[in-house]
C-alpha cells in the first residue's frame, strides 16, 4: 500500500471511530501484523484502548487476527486491511444502491449492517421495523414480515451474506463485539478473503427465525433511557433461533452490480437506450454463471436473449440481429461473437469494456488538465502506441513548437513515456530514435493515487470546516432538538417562534454557507469515488487477466512437455 491509501485509511478511521482507533489503525497498516504487546509498546495507548479499537475494527471487518508467526503458543497477531476500510469511502453509494432495488427498508438494513459492522438476522429485523415505525403515522407500525422478506431477497441477491466461522469460537449476538483473543492464547488463521459459497456452504443459507410482532415507537421521557435499556436486555435474552449466525454487507456483489451499470451506461451514451437495454439483458442472465473475476460472460444465444427481453421492448428477432451486429461492429467491443449456435452466441467482454472505461477516464483527465491539444495527442499515442516527435506532430495536425511543448509537458507528468532504440550500442543520440508512447495501466495507478490524494484532501478539509464551526452546529443541533421536542408536545406557535429567534440572522446564513459548502466536498467525494471504482476495477481486472493467462501458459508448456515425451518414446 502506498503513503497516499495509508493518509486516507486514517482519515477515515478519525472520521468515523475516533482518533484513538486512528492511531491505532494506522499503526497496524504501517507496521503490519503485530502482537498486543507490541501495538501498546509503540503507540504509548492503554491496554483497555488498545482492546477496545481493536474490538471496533474487528467488528467492522477492518482487522484480523491469527496465530503468531512462531506457531502454536506464540501471540496472537493483529493486521488491519487498508481494502476493507477504503470501503468505507463508498458507503453512501451502497445504501443509495439499495434504496433504489429495495425501497426504504433495503436501504435501513444495509444503514444498520454498515453502521455495526455486523449483526444477526434477528436483531436488524427489529431495529429496523423501529426505525420504520419511527417515522410512520401516528398508530401505524412496520410488521416484521415486511422487515424479513427484504433481508430475504438481499440474501438472495446476494447482497447479505453471512460472517465466516472462526474455528473455536463461541456463538455470539451481534451487540456483542467480537473481542480479540489475549496475546497468550492461540487463534485460528482468519482469511483477509470475504467468504464464498465455493468455500463456505452456508454463506446464503438463511435460518429460520421465530420473530412475530410489530416494530415499537421510543417512548420520550425523564428515565425512557433507563427503561429502553431494561427493555432492550429482556428482549435481547429471547431466542429466536439465529443466535451466533451474524450477516455483513457483500461488498463484492454491490462492486459487481456498480461494474455492470458503468457499462449499461456507457453503452446508452455510445448508441441508445435500447442497446443498452440489450446488454442490461446479457448481463442480468449471466449473472449466476459468470464467475467475477471472468474476462467476458458465459455464452448466449440470440434466442435465449430474444426470449428474455423486457415485454416494454417490443423488438422484432431481425431488428435484435441488427442491434447485436451493432454492438459487435462497435470500436469499444462490449459485445463480441463467440459461435454460430442458437441464431449465434453472444459475450460481454467485461475486461474490454473496463479497458476502454479507464482509457476514456484517462482521456478525460488530460483534456481537463492540459487542453483538447494535449488529449488530441495522447489519444493518437494510445492508438499508434510509438511515434517519433516529428510523426506526433504530422498525425496531429499541430504546429512543431506546440508539440514539442506538449509532448514534454505530458512527459514531465508521467503521462507519457519516452523510449530510446539505439542503432549502435553506443546510444550516441544522432543515432538513436526516440519514440513516444503511452502505458495505459501504470498510467491508470498514477491516477488512482492522484485520486486518493484528492480524496484525502476533501476529507481534511471537510473536517477542518466542520471543527472550525463545531459551536455554530452544536448550537444548531441543540435548538433542533428543543423545536423537535415542543413541536411533539403540542407548544404554541409564539414558543416555537421564541425557540427559533435563538440563532441570529449572521448565525443562520454563516450555516447555509457551511452547509452548502460541505454538500459540495460530500458530492466531490462521491464523484471522485466513481472514478477510483472505474481506474480499481480495470487494474484488479487486468492483473486476473494476466494470472489466467500465466496459468494457461503453464499449462501449455506441461502438455508441450509430455507430447514431446510421449514422440519420443513413440520414435524408440
Amino acid at each position: 500500500m502506498t503513503a497516499q491509501e495509508v493518509r486516507l485509511c486514517g482519515l477515515l478511521l478519525r472520521e468515523h471511530f475516533g482518533e484513538v482507533v486512528e492511531k491505532v489503525g494506522t499503526h497496524l497498516l504501517k507496521g503490519g501484523a503485530q502482537n498486543l504487546r507490541t501495538i501498546i509498546h509503540e503507540t504509548g495507548i492503554s491496554l483497555d484502548l488498545v482492546k477496545k479499537s481493536l474490538c471496533v475494527l474487528v467488528q467492522h471487518g477492518a482487522c484480523v487476527f491469527r496465530s503468531g508467526r512462531k506457531g502454536a503458543g506464540s501471540p496472537t497477531e493483529y493486521q488491519t486491511c487498508c481494502d476493507r476500510i477504503l470501503r468505507i469511502l463508498r458507503y453512501p453509494r451502497y445504501i443509495y444502491t439499495a434504496k433504489t432495488l429495495y425501497g426504504d427498508t433495503g436501504e435501513l438494513i444495509i444503514e444498520e449492517l454498515l453502521q455495526r459492522g455486523h449483526m444477526t438476522m434477528s436483531g436488524t429485523i427489529k431495529t429496523v421495523a423501529d426505525r420504520l415505525t419511527q417515522n410512520m403515522e401516528e398508530g401505524r407500525s412496520m410488521d416484521y414480515s415486511e422487515v424479513s422478506s427484504a433481508f430475504f431477497r438481499l440474501v438472495e441477491t446476494h447482497f447479505l451474506q453471512r460472517c465466516p466461522p472462526l474455528a473455536g469460537a463461541e456463538p455470539k449476538d451481534s451487540a456483542t463485539p467480537a473481542a480479540p483473543a489475549p496475546p497468550g492464547t492461540p487463534a485460528a488463521p482468519v482469511s483477509t478473503a470475504p467468504p464464498t459459497p465455493e468455500s463456505f456452504p452456508d454463506c446464503y443459507k438463511v435460518p429460520h427465525v421465530t420473530l412475530v410482532g410489530r416494530g415499537k415507537r421510543q417512548l420520550a421521557s425523564e428515565d425512557g433511557e433507563d427503561q429502553r435499556n431494561a427493555k432492550k436486555a429482556k428482549m435481547d435474552s429471547q431466542t429466536h433461533g439465529d443466535e451466533g449466525i451474524c450477516w455483513q454487507v457483500n461488498f463484492e456483489r454491490f462492486h459487481l452490480h456498480f461494474r455492470d451499470q458503468a457499462i449499461i451506461s456507457a453503452v446508452a451514451n455510445k448508441l441508445d437506450q435500447t442497446s443498452s437495454e440489450i446488454v442490461r439483458t446479457m448481463l442480468r442472465m449471466s449473472e449466476v454463471t459468470t464467475s467475477p473475476t471472468a474476462t467476458c460472460t458465459k455464452p448466449l444465444s440470440a434466442n435465449e436473449i430474444f426470449r428474455s427481453l423486457p415485454t416494454s421492448y417490443n423488438i422484432p428477432r431481425p431488428i435484435l440481429d441488427q442491434y447485436l451486429t451493432l454492438l459487435i461492429d462497435d470500436p469499444m467491443e462490449f459485445v463480441g461473437k463467440a459461435g454460430e449456435s442458437g441464431g449465434g452466441m453472444y459475450v460481454v467482454n467485461m475486461h474490454r469494456a473496463l479497458a476502454n472505461l479507464a482509457r476514456a477516464t484517462l482521456e478525460s483527465v488530460v483534456q481537463e488538465r492540459f487542453g483538447s491539444r494535449s488529449a488530441r495527442i495522447f489519444r493518437l499515442l494510445l492508438r499508434k502506441r510509438h511515434l517519433e516527435q516529428k510523426q506526433v506532430e504530422d498525425f496531429a495536425m499541430i504546429p512543431a513548437k506546440e508539440a514539442k511543448d506538449m509532448l514534454y509537458t505530458l512527459l514531465s507528468q508521467n503521462l507519457v513515456q519516452l523510449q530510446e532504440i539505439p542503432k549502435t550500442p553506443d546510444y550516441a543520440p544522432s543515432r538513436t530514435f526516440y519514440l513516444y508512447t503511452v502505458n495505459q495501466l501504470p498510467t491508470a495507478r498514477m491516477l488512482l493515487q492522484n485520486c486518493y490524494k484528492t480524496v484525502a484532501n476533501l476529507v481534511e478539509r471537510r473536517l477542518f470546516e466542520s471543527k472550525e464551526s463545531k459551536r455554530l452546529l452544536e448550537k444548531s443541533q441543540r435548538i433542533e432538538a428543543i423545536l423537535a421536542s415542543l413541536q411533539a408536545s403540542g407548544a404554541e406557535p409564539e414558543q416555537l417562534t421564541e425557540v427559533e429567534e435563538m440563532i441570529t440572522a449572521p448565525e443562520k446564513q454563516q450555516l447555509e454557507a457551511l452547509r452548502l459548502h460541505i454538500n459540495k466536498l460530500d458530492s466531490a467525494e462521491n464523484q471522485v469515488d466513481e472514478t477510483i471504482f472505474l481506474l480499481e476495477s480495470y487494474i484488479n481486472s487486468t492483473a486476473s487477466t494476466s494470472l489466467l493467462n500465466d496459468i494457461d501458459g503453464v499449462r501449455l508448456e506441461g502438455q508441450t512437455h509430455i507430447d514431446l515425451d510421449n514422440a519420443s518414446r513413440a520414435g524408440h
